[in-house]
């Protein structure tokens, strides 16, 4: 009879009991989260929120090691860096999921058949989701808050970045589950920073339900490609904003500035402009003003430099890139088709804005990209689970299935089909 050959572990692997037992312990406290009812589900959250509050100085004495050690760029460092007004937020956003509708056992669908079978579709919790990320400490405590809220128990494996602040928002998340009586393992991190345990995830087939990974592109591409467990995810947000001929030229002005410059280093971030050759050469100076006198700086084509001539030459890669910092790629095309053109060859189907007064450039605009979120008159960082009224995000999707866009409560759901019968046979 053959023997089994064994695999030899990777030396940088950690125990494979660790992130096993975890999930072990994930998957039984889950079906407990997801039995429980609506009113435990917002105690728990509604409890966390207080216990945030409660630790605000031992979270930012924490996040303080963490800023101090981290050697990053400073879009980074700002994403990282917590503060009273940013605890709050995030307190605030855990009392908003918990004053949200449940998803939870909601009726999706139903219908009789002829023969007198009633069938059901009806929303259930995916189960355990196991979330990868960064350097952003609250994202810990929104991932937490809609995994609680909606059923599912979840395995935070947050970046070394921020180790110390993420410790303490789950000592606070596991406080508001002890109050409403639920486990605390619904909501579980790794012991330590130990990058080997992203591998152990993503291996967890049959544990581990769900992969989120929410981070820059070479995370996000290599859970990806090692991942055993599905994935909902995206690799890049590069964002666009598109300024048409029929532009308000002072809500252009507002909405590129906000959209580039409120905060470039995240996903919803424009990161190339396009403006209208019909405009460019009256509204391009005054918005390369704005940005220039706010410390951006530019990558430009040439139809741009021949309006500006003191902007960078861009070449073809800056077009395809992530800035995530207060860069700007700027391009002058040839009206609605030529900007969708653009977008199509360069962009990540993330987040894309076109600003104009012409509800049929608009439209045609809308109809024509392919993106997970696209917008008329707004700034593109308005793509935010919490400013979709989700309460907060988990990520931002921009596959073809389950889910697309801001990953909130409803996103979090799969479904399963109820029949209730009299009796009936099959013949």
């Amino acid at each position: 009879m053959d023997q089994a050959v064994a695999t030899p572990m990777r030396a940088d692997a950690p125990q494979p009991d660790v992130i096993r037992t975890m999930a072990i312990t994930a998957r039984a406290a889950g079906r407990v989260l997801a039995r429980s009812t609506t009113e435990t589900r917002n105690r728990a959250l509604m409890a966390a929120a207080d216990a945030l509050r409660a630790s605000q100085t031992e979270l930012l004495a924490a996040n303080a090691r963490d800023v101090a050690a981290f050697t990053g760029a400073a879009a980074f460092r700002d994403r990282l860096t917590l503060n009273p007004e940013r605890v709050e937020a995030m307190a605030k956003g855990l009392e908003q999921v918990a004053s949200l509708p449940d998803p939870v056992g909601h009726v999706m669908a139903e219908w009789d058949r002829p023969n007198g079978l009633r069938i059901r579709r009806v929303a259930t919790p995916v189960g355990v989701i196991g979330m990868i990320y960064e350097s952003r400490p609250n994202v810990g405590a929104d991932a937490a808050a809609l995994c609680i809220k909606s059923g599912n128990a979840v395995i935070l494996r947050g970046g070394s970045d921020s180790l110390n602040s993420a410790r303490v928002i789950h000592a606070a998340m596991q406080a508001g589950l002890a109050a409403a009586g639920l486990p605390v393992a619904c909501v579980q991190i790794p012991p330590d920073a130990d990058r080997a345990h992203v591998a152990s995830m993503l291996g967890a087939a049959g544990l581990i339900d769900l992969i989120i990974p929410r981070g820059g592109k070479s995370l996000v591409e290599r859970v990806c490609a090692e991942a055993r467990v599905p994935v909902l995810a995206h690799a890049e947000g590069l964002c666009h904003t598109y300024v048409h001929a029929a532009a308000d030229l002072e809500m252009a002005r507002r909405i590129v500035l906000n959209a580039k410059l409120r905060r470039p280093g995240i996903c919803g971030a424009t990161e190339t402009l396009l403006v209208d050759q019909a405009i460019a050469p009256k509204i391009l100076p005054g918005l390369i003003e704005d940005l220039a006198t706010r410390g951006c700086t530019f990558r430009a084509d040439a139809r741009a430099r021949e309006i500006v001539p003191d902007l960078p030459a861009a070449t073809e890669d800056d077009f395809a890139t992530e800035w995530l910092d207060a860069v700007l790629s700027v391009g002058v095309v040839d009206g609605v088709e030529d900007a969708l053109a653009h977008i199509a060859r360069y962009g990540s189907a993330h987040t894309e804005a076109i600003v104009t007064e012409d509800e049929v450039a608009a439209t045609t605009f809308l109809n024509g990209t392919d993106s997970a979120v696209v917008m008329w008159n707004a700034s593109t960082q308005f793509c935010d689970g919490g400013e979709f009224g989700f309460g907060a995000e988990i990520g931002i999707a921009t596959g073809r299935f389950h889910a697309r866009g801001p990953v909130g409560l409803e996103q979090l759901t799969t479904y399963r089909y109820e029949v209730i019968g009299t009796g009936q046979v099959r013949p």
